[in-house]
């Protein structure tokens, strides 16, 4: 005996005229089913290719005008030197060593010999006058 599949369904039928229990057997009925062709129109007949595509104009312009798309803005450039660029980032690390140092002042005294504390030392001992101080060369004959 075949396993149903899942378009089929058992159907009991009896042949001739002995009903019986032996009379009765199984037989599969595969239901008959046809794919759908597709959308139906909404009207009375199907969209021409001109009246479809002015349709998704018509409905492409009304979307934009209710929901604004939001605009992708790009970072400027950063169109400073060299030179400028490496004073600011001096004075960044300077800035951030000074907030190190702060939070190593306000440490408690039970957090002193843990290994942040020890790692705030390093930073707030760094010498950074040095990289303050270096006079970068312009390039280009500009030295």
């Amino acid at each position: 005996m075949r396993r149903p599949s899942a378009d089929r369904e058992e159907k009991r039928v009896t042949y001739g005229c002995d009903i019986t229990a032996n009379a009765t057997a199984m037989r599969y009925v595969t239901e008959v089913r046809a794919m759908s062709r597709g959308r139906k129109p909404d009207g009375e007949h199907a969209l021409s290719n001109a009246e479809r595509q002015a349709r998704y104009r018509a409905r492409r312009s009304t979307a934009s005008t209710a929901v604004p798309i939001a605009a992708r803005s790009q970072r400027p450039a950063d169109r400073r030197g060299r030179p400028q660029r490496w004073h600011a980032a001096v004075a960044e690390l300077r800035a951030l060593q000074a907030e190190y140092a702060a939070w190593l002042t306000a440490m408690p005294q039970a957090l002193q010999d843990s290994p942040t504390a020890e790692a705030l030392e390093i930073i707030v001992d760094l010498d950074l006058t040095a990289l303050a101080d270096i006079d970068l060369p312009r390039g280009y004959g500009r030295d």
